[in-house]
């Protein structure tokens, strides 16, 4: 291997430098869609999804699933409501909520935000799953319905960020085939107390091979008569990630 190989490219002063894009254009902004998936769909958040998500979310009677996200729990319908319709007229962070297609139901919401076209970066964020969608194979369908719709839109780069001391996150991104890249120390302050932020990506040229893995894991074959999965989506994100 050459000495310029190593280091990349040259420019003419003998600098390193990154790989031209000369064939890559910064993509749109997502836009407010419906995003269909087999057990799940994505609608843009609306004041209607308000009553369904705060029934499914007084679920959890302790408020534990609301420990790392910045805002919440919410003391009442009408809070949560006027939450939500806040929520839902913003472009980023841009909300959905995660509908289970048999009722209509609402049962989590999800986010893209730090949406930067002209760099090609987009964060999916603000996951918050009743207890009724938490281990369901909706939760998992519905995170690969946001990854791709940001791929086939021309990001090149899709992340995923938490609290270091949030290990259900942390191991949720590792199954869905992120990367872990470091820590940010204190990185931010929320809820009075300080945040060590643990940063997650899927780069583009990745995104093929962890596409298949979705997949396969998604396909009915993939599951008995009772509805439990054959194979883990971990032990396929594990293989791929090994290369």
């Amino acid at each position: 291997m050459t000495e310029q190989h190593k280091q990349g490219r040259l420019n003419p002063l003998g600098q390193p430098i990154g790989e031209p894009l000369s064939d890559w254009t910064a993509p749109a902004p997502p836009a407010r869609t419906l995003l269909t998936g087999r057990f799940c769909q994505l609608e843009p958040l609306q004041s209607r999804h308000a009553d369904d998500l705060f029934a499914a979310n007084s679920q959890d009677t302790d408020g534990r699933s609301w420990t790392y996200m910045p805002y919440g729990p919410f003391a009442s319908a009408a809070d949560y409501r006027r939450w939500v319709e806040a929520s839902s007229q913003g472009c980023d962070p841009q909300f959905y909520a995660i509908v289970q297609p048999s009722d209509g139901r609402a049962l989590g919401v999800a986010s893209y935000l730090r949406i930067t076209p002209r760099s090609g970066a987009i964060e999916v964020g603000h996951i918050h799953y009743s207890a009724q969608l938490q281990r369901q194979s909706a939760a998992t369908e519905a995170m690969y319905l946001l990854m791709r719709h940001a791929f086939e839109l021309g990001y090149r780069r899709y992340e995923w960020k938490c609290d270091a001391l949030n290990a259900l996150s942390r191991a949720a991104a590792q199954r869905l085939g992120f990367a872990y890249e470091g820590t940010f120390r204190q990185a931010t302050v929320y809820k009075g107390r300080n945040r060590d932020t643990a940063w997650y990506s899927v780069i583009d040229s990745e995104w093929p091979l962890l596409r298949r893995c979705f997949e396969q894991w998604l396909a009915p074959e993939n599951f008995d008569a009772a509805g439990r999965q054959r194979h883990g989506l971990s032990e396929l994100t594990r293989g791929f990630r090994a290369g």
